[in-house]
């Protein structure tokens, strides 16, 4: 399962958002800015997070949007589920059966879901997800065990006779 344009951009306009504002508002355009995200793209994206309650619009000058709670109140599937971004690993939804491994590809988005679900603004910002996955690949990684040394084999005892 990837993750789709909306939801990404939708997370880093939060993000940036939430580490410049300071309680001020911020502009669409600086974050598309920072971001090199299309400012048309973003309004769409932060009409939705405004419907979905996550940030509040100011007008007038010095305008701009704020997020509406604090961003250790805010997660990241909340994020992700106000633009509209599914979180569905499976794609087997034929009129006939599901596939045959449906369930494995349910329970992946299940638990993308919950970890996008245990994951706020504030730990993104302060990177408190880093290398939290114990996954051997990525940048972030653990080193990997090395290999032991193969021992040869005992010798068979025959049985006395």
């Amino acid at each position: 399962m990837k993750l789709g344009t909306k939801g990404r951009y939708a997370v880093m306009a939060m993000t940036d958002l939430a580490i410049n504002s300071g309680g001020k508002p911020v502009t669409l355009a600086g974050i598309a800015e920072r971001q090199e995200i299309s400012l048309s793209y973003l309004e769409q994206l932060f009409g939705k997070l405004r419907r979905s309650s996550l940030v509040k619009s100011v007008r007038g000058p010095g305008g701009g949007y704020v997020l509406a709670r604090d961003d250790g109140d805010i997660c990241v599937s909340e994020i992700v589920k106000a633009v509209d971004e599914p979180m569905i690993a499976t794609s087997c939804f034929s009129d006939k059966s599901r596939c045959l491994t449906h369930e494995l590809w349910e329970e992946l988005g299940n638990q993308i879901h919950r970890y996008l679900s245990s994951v706020s603004l504030a730990d993104v910002i302060s990177k408190r997800v880093l290398g939290s996955s114990g996954v051997l690949d990525g940048p972030f990684a653990q080193p990997r065990a090395q290999p032991q040394p193969q021992t040869a084999p005992l010798p068979v005892m025959e049985p006395a006779e």
